[in-house]
């Protein structure tokens, strides 16, 4: 499936200097959500903000799914992701209010608690799918857009609906299920990163990014903890245009002579933002 004619850019940006390399869908988020966090992690790649404790919960359940969708059966999964759990040093986990030996072991195990549980509610019916490859990363050069787009996807499988396309199947370890389910903004841009790397990857028509997501504690109805929305990229001929108007824009604006400023309400990454400006690390870009 082609993608969709986009119109061209309302901005140029050759001849400029832009800090980096490529685009990926954490980057451009990071950029909107918080420009001087962006700043220190993707163009000085300095990686010292910790992780919160139920992203590194849900990097553990995702490692557990990688190996059970590689071959591995269900017990050997779940060890294997207990084990990159275990293995997280404490500095790179961001344990908040629990600043004690024995608080911090004590969050240890209860993020251990509440790994086994998430994972088991997956593998206990486990989607089936028809997989052709797993933790599949891959760079797009995209016509027309400023700079690459690098994505890592959680399964490539073949599609169900098309013969010959492939469909991209993404997880989400959550603590609620998403309310505008396929329409969800930031899953349409996610899914537009994977689409042009699967296909450049793969030389294959993609069809659709399914996103399944598996909410951590148990509903107290008795439903299943599973919910899966689908992006049909047939559908969304308009996204594709929108995205790429966002990458130009993102990318001109980086290109431009800026001071970078904190965003001290950002939840996740407020306080890291302010320090970096309060050292004047960095001032200007040019």
């Amino acid at each position: 499936m082609r993608s969709p004619t986009v119109p061209k850019s309302r901005r140029s940006i050759k001849n400029a200097s832009v800090p980096i390399k490529y685009w990926s869908h954490s980057s451009l988020m990071a950029f909107l959500r918080n420009p001087l966090a962006w700043y220190k992690r993707y163009v000085e790649e300095i990686y010292d903000t910790p992780s919160s404790p139920s992203g590194i919960v849900g990097r553990a359940a995702h490692t557990a799914l990688q190996h059970y969708y590689g071959g591995i059966d269900k017990v050997g999964a779940v060890a294997l992701g207990l084990e990159y759990l275990r293995g997280v040093p404490d500095f790179e986990i961001n344990f908040g209010k629990a600043r004690t030996r024995a608080a911090k072991k004590e969050k240890r195990l209860s993020m251990e608690r509440e790994y086994l549980q998430a994972v088991g509610f997956y593998l206990e019916r486990p989607p089936k799918h028809d997989v052709v490859g797993v933790e599949v990363k891959g760079m797009a050069t995209v016509k027309g857009l400023p700079l690459p787009l690098k994505a890592v996807s959680d399964l490539v499988v073949k599609s169900r609906v098309e013969k010959g396309a492939l469909d991209i199947v993404d997880h989400k370890f959550v603590d609620t299920f998403s309310k505008s389910g396929a329409g969800k903004s930031l899953f349409v841009i996610q899914a537009l990163f994977n689409y042009y790397t699967v296909r450049e990857k793969y030389e294959k028509p993609v069809r659709r990014f399914i996103v399944i997501e598996c909410k951590k504690s148990k509903n107290a109805d008795g439903k299943r903890q599973l919910r899966r929305y689908t992006i049909d990229f047939k559908d969304h001929t308009e996204e594709f245009a929108l995205f790429h108007r966002l990458i130009k824009d993102a990318t001109a604006e980086i290109a431009r002579r800026r001071i970078y400023l904190p965003n001290p309400s950002d939840m996740f990454e407020g306080e890291d933002s302010f320090a970096v400006y309060r050292l004047q690390l960095v001032e200007t870009n040019s």
